[in-house]
């Protein structure tokens, strides 16, 4: 196992940790924000009390809950891992920096980028993964209504929004960085998968964004 643990730690065997387990989030998000749009069939929230229910009950989904965890925090730690040689690689900040000749600004702040969505996740986990799986509030009323209740402070939708909108260039730049690491780009290709992974960005990031919204001004009942 040394080979497998040098190799994780070798720059390329970091990047390549951080697409798969990029890549593996990115998939999860679709499953994730198709649940939490039947909210906008606004039927008083049976149908996504009832997927909430699956999902919590299933006990194969209940597993694959603790692989996504487990991919999330690998996701972080990895990232860290790659800022951290970032500033090792250049401790003296140039005098003249035109990083936008090169990349997009966006490109060039996932650390930052990253650590507001990282604060965003964990407040988000606080409002509901724990008060589904860690309390016995679902038994008292659901995770729609909570939902409901969480969302009429201005406050918490404002940061619900912020990190959404983080979420979405964070998206914007991993989706293709990650198909170029694992060596999936080609002049033919490429451009299709940016404009795909545009689309996927914003879509996924504006329902996200949408809901706290929606609920806040009584759209969704």
């Amino acid at each position: 196992m040394a080979w497998l643990a040098k190799s994780l730690n070798s720059s390329l065997g970091k990047k390549l940790l951080m697409a798969i387990t990029g890549l593996f989030l990115i998939s999860f998000l679709i499953i994730h924000c198709g649940l939490n749009a039947t909210i906008f069939l606004n039927d008083g929230g049976k149908s996504f009390n009832e997927g909430a229910e699956f999902m919590g009950t299933n006990p194969i989904i209940r597993t694959m809950e603790i692989v996504l965890f487990g991919g999330l925090l690998l996701h972080i730690f990895d990232g860290l891992r790659l800022w951290l040689d970032n500033k090792k690689k250049r401790p003296v900040v140039y005098a003249v920096v035109d990083g936008a000749a090169n990349s997009k600004w966006y490109s060039r702040s996932m650390g930052l980028l990253g650590t507001l969505l990282l604060l965003f996740l964990i407040i988000h986990l606080k409002h509901f993964w724990y008060f589904s799986r860690l309390t016995n509030g679902l038994e008292s009323h659901s995770l729609f209504a909570e939902m409901q209740a969480v969302f009429t402070n201005p406050f918490v939708v404002l940061v619900y929004v912020l990190g959404c909108i983080s979420l979405g260039y964070h998206l914007l730049h991993g989706f293709q960085s990650a198909f170029q690491t694992m060596g999936w780009n080609h002049p033919k290709y490429t451009p299709t998968i940016k404009t795909i992974g545009a689309i996927y960005a914003i879509v996924i990031s504006a329902v996200f964004a949408a809901m706290p919204i929606a609920f806040y001004f009584n759209l969704i009942h």
